[in-house]
């Protein structure tokens, strides 16, 4: 990785379509001696987006209020961390005054927790904002984990949380394939690496040995037995992730085939066909979609997709206001200038 800091330096971000196994993954990230990867957050990109409101991070007291934005409400997941609260705040308060800097010291304590040397995180829905985090980690890998659309529909209609419709959960599934094939193309193969989660669970040595690769670490077999950090690693309420204390095992592949209605598999066969083919999977022949349908999904896809826009609009607009330099991480190899001025500025 000619170019790049130290794997260290660099942060790890797991994406995917919800419920394509980015938990599973996360899990045998984390049972790597080196990598602690937490549970959701649910704070970096709300406190991103939210970062006008903080003022200007020079300014010890606006950090302060920052790391109270995390720290302080239950919706962030900060406590699913098990972090001490006022050491999290020191540490935010004391740190560069970046966004990047100070949601990068709450992960960091995490790995120390864990006596790790590099921190990550994951979320599935990351994957569609991967401009907004590389602004926050320039030096970020992102690993995107892609399982059979139909089998994620499946699973997401189990789930307790979710009350969105199956039109939704197709258009997910494409968005996050679409993104997810724009981002590699763009930023190459020392940024992000895309696997399949029925290659992973088939052979997990084989492709986590390939992960390890493009992270710039060395692979541990304990990578292969990630229940053994399910424990400590996934929040007791999260009962729907109950199968990451048994061993990896194919058991849930293809069960769209029992979970699907055949409206629904038809659906998704006729809107997602091209890029189930392109990544491996086949089709059943499924009947075409009645033109309703159809018609209900376009609306929900396009809905989607100016709200997104619609995001990235005012994420540019205040960009204007801004330098890169006011977001960025500071690390230690890029940014040695900055930290002796953030320095100064705390001693004066």
């Amino acid at each position: 990785m000619d170019g790049w800091p130290s794997p260290a330096e660099r942060p790890i971000f797991v994406i995917g379509c919800p419920r394509s196994g980015t938990t599973l993954l996360q899990l045998m990230l984390h049972a790597h001696p080196r990598l602690a990867i937490p549970p959701e957050t649910r704070f970096m990109l709300d406190v991103y987006r939210r970062r006008a409101e903080f003022g200007d991070l020079k300014d010890g007291a606006n950090r302060r209020r920052l790391a109270e934005a995390v720290t302080g409400p239950r919706n962030t997941r900060y406590r699913d961390l098990k972090l001490d609260r006022d050491e999290t705040v020191a540490a935010i308060v004391d740190g560069p005054p970046t966004v990047g800097s100070a949601l990068g010291a709450v992960l960091r304590q995490y790995a120390r927790r864990f006596g790790k040397e590099r921190w990550g995180d994951k979320r599935p829905g990351y994957y569609q904002a991967v401009d907004e985090l590389r602004r926050m980690f320039p030096h970020a890998q992102f690993v995107h984990l892609i399982r059979d659309g139909r089998d994620c529909v499946g699973s997401l209609k189990q789930m307790p949380w979710y009350k969105q419709t199956s039109y939704h959960a197709i258009s997910t599934w494409a968005e996050a394939i679409d993104y997810g094939r724009t981002a590699v193309r763009r930023l190459g193969p020392d940024t992000f690496h895309q696997l399949r989660y029925e290659d992973l669970v088939a052979d997990p040595a084989r492709e986590l040995s390939a992960l390890c690769d493009f992270l710039g670490e060395e692979f541990d077999p304990a990578m292969c037995e990630p229940r053994r950090v399910a424990k400590s690693a996934v929040p007791k309420f999260k009962t729907w992730h109950s199968n990451t204390s048994r061993d990896v095992n194919a058991s849930s592949s293809g069960s769209w085939q029992d979970r699907l209605d055949p409206w629904e598999a038809a659906l998704a066969e006729a809107v997602l066909g091209r890029r189930l083919r392109e990544n491996g999977y086949e089709l059943s022949g499924a009947p075409r979609p009645s033109a309703g349908d159809l018609a209900r999904y376009a609306r929900v896809s396009t809905k989607r997709r100016l709200a997104r826009r619609k995001r990235l609009w005012l994420d540019r607009a205040r960009r204007l206001r801004e330098a890169d330099s006011d977001v960025a991480i500071v690390t230690a190899e890029s940014g040695s200038a900055a930290s002796s001025e953030h320095t100064a500025e705390s001693d004066g």
